[in-house]
């Protein structure tokens, strides 16, 4: 029989203002080389529906255990959204094995030439003391990546 996941409505929601053309940083998270320049990781970007979108943050790490792989593209509006599947690191295993993936969803939006609004926002949680370790894990780290992204 399959495990039923309880999905909740907690959600991680991240914000900073980015003084860059909203283009300029559209382009930072869905390229290689703008996932590069702001992470300083290597990535698999494919920006298509179902498309790859991983983010390796450990190089060195066996394939699998690298980063965000199998995680894909959902959807997106040029300049506007993207949205895409996550899992978790490989110290968090019940989670990061799981079938099921979280999403999320990024908004750009212009707030004049030379600043963008970024908003993240981290879903699909379900309940469970796994899962809340995750979501505290990411709680923290999306912190960290938006911060990353405010100082480009």
């Amino acid at each position: 029989m399959k495990e039923q996941l309880k999905i909740t409505d907690q959600k991680i929601v991240k914000s900073c203002f980015v003084q860059r053309e909203i283009e300029y940083v559209w382009h930072l998270w869905t390229t290689k080389e703008g996932i590069q320049s702001f992470l300083g990781i290597d990535s698999w970007i494919e920006l298509q529906p179902f498309g790859r979108y991983e983010l390796y943050f450990d190089q060195d790490a066996q394939i699998g255990q690298r980063g965000s792989e199998t995680c894909q593209v959902l959807s997106f509006i040029k300049d506007e959204f993207l949205s895409f599947t996550w899992n978790a690191p490989p110290s968090l295993p019940e989670v990061r094995n799981h079938t099921y993936k979280t999403w999320v969803v990024v908004n750009f939006n212009r707030i004049s030439d030379k600043q963008t609004l970024v908003k993240l926002t981290h879903l699909g949680w379900p309940s469970g003391s796994s899962w809340d370790e995750a979501y505290r894990y990411f709680d923290k780290a999306w912190g960290y990546v938006l911060n990353r992204l405010e100082k480009m």
